[in-house]
């Protein structure tokens, strides 16, 4: 079996690299191998009741629209661009690959079959079956190693006799529990929260474990479309405030005092920062719940309590404990994103995931060295630590000045759809006026970001 591509993983970031390499040469052949039944990723094993917590616009491939393009009017995403669910998502990626992959006839899907590095063969899942295979380029799809729930066993004990079940069990409840425990404090342990206050919980019968408080985007201030305009001021003030901050703590001050950044509570300084982004309302509806139990993570679960890793709470065996405590995407350490006939996918704009892999694959067509291609695709690993603001803030900034000194690429960018913050159309005189006022902050802010990188570096953080 030949293929100028061979793509590890069928998910989001395998599927946008593909539909790029597509779209933008006339022959190049593409192979994806997946170890689901369908493409989709973890979208597969995802909890019913998903949804994207950014706007559909800057989800799916550049090549076939996400969603409607419609504004929610009911609901905690009231106001916004619309959020689509999990099932949407897989519906997109099936057509995606049944109309138009396939169709091409330079696309071979091999589902159910895992990908061999020791042997470079192909192995079917279903019969065991290995196909031999010759790419001239491996790209690995699967390198950010996105997780949910389902996916694995609780890290920690489960006694027997008690309920404790993923997130993804919420929907098949039969009966009422003898109130709940939400474990985990990511996107993932909020999507919980939020969901079981929409279906009628008392919020006094939630207790959410929460080993750490997190830093939340406010998705007001990531909005596309009629609302481009007021997301690039937004972008914009963030180098304000970084530039006349004094220390790292002045920032996170300034940051949540414009509204860019939000918390559940003003008594706790978060150490987390997931890219989470939050309504509004959302965080009104989690501020419900008041048996919120910081005492580190869960080691195990016993008949009458859970042990922490900072003391005890208790519990019964009639209580529901939904474990929402996957890594989901993982901080992995940054590799050279072309290496050789190896690509691997990685971020190169701090939490847009599927926007990096369409770009990877520009820079894969339109640029003729590896220098040349990772120059541009400086890697911003996700993030994990409330710090890692600043350096994703960084590395934006980075190889935002590398793409700002090619017009090809900003053309490229301008076209995109998953780009999300750039337009071919000219902004308003007040945007301009803004981003005019932006360049004198712009030196002193990208200064101040390395000068507090240095002081984390040094702490060690």
């Amino acid at each position: 079996m030949d293929t100028d591509y061979l793509i590890v993983g069928a998910g989001a970031m395998g599927m946008a690299f593909a539909d790029t390499i597509l779209n933008e040469t006339e022959e190049a052949t593409v192979t994806i191998v997946d170890k689901h039944a369908r493409p989709g990723g973890h979208w597969n094993d995802a909890y019913p009741f998903v949804r994207l917590h950014q706007p559909s616009a800057f989800y799916g491939v550049n090549s076939r629209p996400l969603g409607d393009d419609r504004i929610d009017v009911v609901g905690w995403n009231a106001g916004m661009y619309e959020l689509a669910s999990g099932a949407e998502v897989l519906t997109y990626y099936d057509h995606l690959m049944h109309r138009d992959f396939l169709p091409s006839g330079r696309v071979r899907y091999v589902p159910m079959s895992e990908y061999d590095p020791a042997s470079d063969d192909i192995v079917s899942l279903t019969t065991g079956e290995r196909t031999t295979i010759d790419a001239a380029t491996l790209v690995d799809a699967s390198y950010m190693k996105v997780s949910v729930p389902s996916q694995r066993p609780p890290s920690y004990a489960v006694a027997d006799g008690v309920h404790c079940a993923p997130l993804n069990d919420l929907p098949n409840i039969a009966r009422p529990a003898d109130g709940y425990v939400v474990i985990g404090a990511g996107k993932t342990g909020a999507d919980a929260c939020l969901w079981l206050l929409k279906n009628g919980v008392d919020p006094d019968d939630i207790r959410w474990v929460m080993p750490r408080d997190s830093w939340y985007i406010d998705r007001a201030g990531i909005q596309p479309g009629q609302f481009f305009e007021r997301t690039a001021e937004r972008f914009i003030a963030q180098f304000r405030h970084i530039a006349e901050s004094d220390s790292i703590a002045d920032l996170f001050r300034r940051l949540e005092s414009d509204g860019i950044l939000h918390r559940l509570t003003t008594d706790i300084t978060p150490t987390m920062y997931r890219c989470s982004t939050m309504t509004q309302a959302e965080l009104e509806q989690l501020r419900r719940i008041a048996n919120v139990t910081r005492l580190g993570r869960v080691q195990r679960i016993d008949a009458t309590e859970m042990v922490l890793d900072g003391g005890t709470v208790p519990t019964t065996t009639s209580t529901a404990h939904i474990d929402c405590t996957a890594d989901g995407l993982e901080r992995r350490p940054a590799v050279p994103v072309f290496d050789g006939n190896r690509i691997t996918l990685q971020t190169v704009r701090h939490c847009q995931q599927v926007f990096s892999a369409a770009f990877i694959a520009h820079c894969e067509v339109a640029y003729g060295t590896e220098v040349a291609k990772n120059n541009l695709c400086g890697v911003v690993p996700h993030p994990d630590s409330a710090t890692d603001w600043i350096r994703t803030a960084l590395g934006n900034s980075l190889n935002g000045a590398q793409w700002n000194a090619d017009a090809d690429l900003q053309a490229w960018l301008a076209g995109s759809r998953l780009d999300g913050f750039s337009t071919a159309e000219p902004p308003s005189d007040e945007l301009t006026a803004v981003m005019m006022g932006a360049l004198d902050d712009a030196e002193p802010a990208l200064a101040k970001l390395e000068q507090y990188v240095a002081e984390l570096d040094a702490a060690g953080l």
